[in-house]
Order: structure tokens, then C-alpha cells, then sequence
């Protein structure tokens, strides 16, 4: 219907917009990339009105992409009373002359090889900006997965594995005969996960246990760079593996999900979870005492996050280790949170989302405010 819209109506630059998300969903990322390219070629900005009289305009800056290469505020905003005005610039010299004004300026844009200029050259424009601005540009890339494990190598009560991003030479290295020295000499040792850049979700993930895995695998990898870290055997007593996903809004942690796997690999739709009435219990439990127990136990090794990074929103993707750390595996603004699990088979969640979903205005109102204060 969306692509009968704009076929009618050529100018109709939202319904190319919807459908290109709609396609990235199904992941028919040819073409949604095509719709998406034609729409912004109409225009740049978009509305999505508030749903109650609006108190606050949100001016989101985002890249042309599938849904994870942005922090998705229409998730965060819905049925709120923020108006979110969606804008992509043009590339890094756009100076923002033309986009729309507002209260509140958010950068959506997430780290990617391809968007690092757009961030430098959004870095200069927004230096001195007349408005008040989160997820300042210039901290976006401090959660590339190799910066981040740096930055976060001495962080209290956090565990991170070393990140390193190695060329395709130097992952050859590592997969030839003597590839438990090329590794040692690298500060690592087998097994490893092994990832492409700019990938998240599992996505060409791979745990290699020896030099032979890898050389297996290599061939399969795309690009000509790639991630390799220490693998990390989080299994618990029981031998499932949990992974929790924590957002950090103004510094205070909110929890979106828990997943519990017998893989090692977890994303929460390859959990199990909707089948399992006893994973949905469990994160049922852990959801409710959250704010008194995860959230105090790891209440130094957040803070430390937060601080580091620089950024006013952020997620988390973490489990904890036999010792009582914090694992990190991966810290990313653009996580995505959301309120469309079925209510039937979810219905701890709403309530735990909801408070999420209102610290997040909470913050955008209270930054507007402080700015204008000042």
C-alpha cells in the first residue's frame, strides 16, 4: 500500500520512508535501501507528531540505514507528548541551516566506518549550537567495540575482553600453524570470537577454538578487517548462558530484557524466550528486583561506564562473571528498546518499558530546561 502511495503521488517521500523501513525489517535491504535513497532525495525532514499536546520539540539527526544504524526515539517516544522531528543531513559539511527548529537536539547516528565523517564533520557544526545537545558527536565513536574495551580495561567491577581490530593479513596470522604464537604475541590466546566490523545482533559472529577454527572461518568473513577478543565461558551453574540489556539514561541503569540460552551466542530472539515459560519467569524476577539488586551490586562499574563513554543515552549489553564483575560484552547507543512484545506472553513487561520510556522524557525535558536556565 505504501509503494502504491508513492507511485500515485511521486512527492510522497513518507511513504517511501515506511516502506523502506518496512523492508529492512524483512531484511530486503536492496530495495529498502533504494526507497530510502529516492525519499531522501524528496526531502530530509520528517515529523512524527506527539500524541498528546506536545511539550518539548526533538530535533533526532540520523544517517540513511536500517533501523540499528540509528537510536530508534520513535520506539522511546511513543504515544508521548514529545514532537520528534527527524532530519538527515546532507553529509559531514551540512552546517543544519535547513533543518527545522526545535528544543532539544539528539544525534542518533551510530558508529560505522561510514558514518565517522558525517560524526567529525557534525562534531564542528555542533560545537557552539544554539540548543542543547545529546550524545554529543564527538563521543559517538568511544563505543566503537576496540575503543570501548580500551577505555574500559581499569573501569572498577568491570570485566571487558581486549577488542583488537586486526586486517585481514593479521587474522591470516593468526589462523596459520603457529597461530597460537601470533596470538600470544597479540596479548591474546584461544579460543576467540572472531566478528566484521559493524556488525552487532550475532551477525557473523564466530567462536573460534584454535588456529584450524579460524582458517575455517576466515573465508567466510567479509571485509578486509575484522574483530577478535577473548572468548569469555559466562555459563552459569546451570549451564545456561544470560545476557542482560541495560540503558543507561543520564547515568541511572534501566533494565530492557534478560535472555537465557544453552548457546553462548545470545540474541534475545534466538533465546527461546517466547517458548519457555520458565526463561519468562526468570526474567520476570530479575526485572522487578533489578533496581535492588543487579542495578546495587553493579552500581560502581555503571557509574564508571557512564562516565567514560560520555554519552547521555547508552546501552549495554552484559552477564556477570563467577567473581562478581560486570561482562561487558558490547556498549552501543542505538540498542534497540521497545513495546511491542505480545502482552499475553510478556505481561511483566509493560510496566518495567513504560518506567524506562519515562525516564527517557524525563531527561529530554529536564536537559531543555537547564539549558534555558543557564
Amino acid at each position: 500500500q505504501l509503494i502504491q502511495r508513492a507511485g500515485a503521488d511521486p512527492t510522497d517521500a513518507c511513504a517511501l520512508l515506511d516502506a523502506s523501513t518496512i523492508l529492512y525489517i524483512c531484511e530486503q535491504n536492496e530495495l529498502a535501501q533504494l526507497l530510502q535513497r529516492e525519499a531522501l532525495k524528496t526531502q530530509r525532514h520528517y515529523v512524527l507528531p506527539s500524541a498528546r499536546p506536545a511539550r518539548l520539540r526533538v530535533l533526532a539527526l540520523k544517517s540513511p540505514g536500517k533501523l540499528m544504524v540509528n537510536v530508534p526515539l520513535e520506539c522511546l517516544l511513543e504515544n508521548s507528548d514529545i514532537e520528534l522531528h527527524i532530519y538527515y543531513p546532507h553529509g559531514p559539511d551540512d552546517d543544519l541551516s535547513a533543518a527545522p527548529e526545535h528544543d532539544l537536539l539528539f544525534v542518533t547516528i551510530c558508529e560505522t566506518e561510514d558514518n565517522r565523517p558525517l560524526l567529525q564533520g557534525l562534531s564542528n557544526t555542533l560545537r557552539n549550537w544554539h540548543r542543547p545537545v545529546l550524545n554529543r558527536p564527538e563521543n559517538i565513536p568511544n563505543v566503537a567495540r576496540n575503543t570501548a574495551s580500551r577505555l574500559l580495561a581499569d573501569a572498577p567491577g568491570v570485566l571487558m575482553p581486549k577488542n583488537l581490530r586486526l586486517p585481514r593479513s593479521a587474522l591470516q596470522s593468526l589462523a596459520a600453524a603457529d597461530g597460537e604464537a601470533a596470538a600470544h604475541e597479540l596479548g591474546l590466546a584461544y579460543p576467540l570470537t572472531v566478528r566484521p566490523l559493524d556488525t552487532h545482533a550475532g551477525d557473523d559472529l564466530h567462536q573460534v577454538n584454535s588456529p584450524a577454527d579460524l582458517a575455517e572461518v576466515l573465508p567466510h568473513l567479509p571485509g578486509d578487517e575484522g574483530f577478535v577478543a577473548p572468548f569469555i565461558d559466562y555459563r552459569n551453574d546451570d549451564g545456561q548462558f544470560r545476557k542482560y540489556r541495560i540503558m543507561l539514561i543520564g547515568g541511572r541503569p534501566f533494565v530492557a530484557h534478560a535472555a537465557i540460552s544453552s548457546h553462548w551466542m545470545i540474541h534475545y530472539l534466538n533465546a527461546g524466550m517466547a517458548t519457555d515459560a520458565a526463561k519468562r519467569a526468570e526474567e520476570a524476577e530479575f526485572m522487578s528486583h533489578f533496581d535492588h539488586a543487579f542495578a546495587q551490586r553493579h552500581a560502581s562499574a555503571l557509574q564508571s561506564i557512564y562516565q567514560r563513554m560520555g554519552l547521555d543515552y547508552l546501552g549495554i549489553d552484559c552477564s556477570e562473571t563467577p567473581d562478581g564483575r560486570l561482562l561487558v560484552f558490547e556498549v552501543d547507543h542505538a540498542m534497540v528498546v521497545h513495546d511491542m512484545d505480545p502482552v499475553d506472553l510478556y505481561p511483566y513487561k509493560p510496566a518495567i518499558v513504560h518506567k524506562l520510556f519515562a525516564a527517557f522524557r524525563t531527561l529530554l525535558l529536564e536537559r531543555s530546561v537547564s539549558s534555558v536556565t543557564a
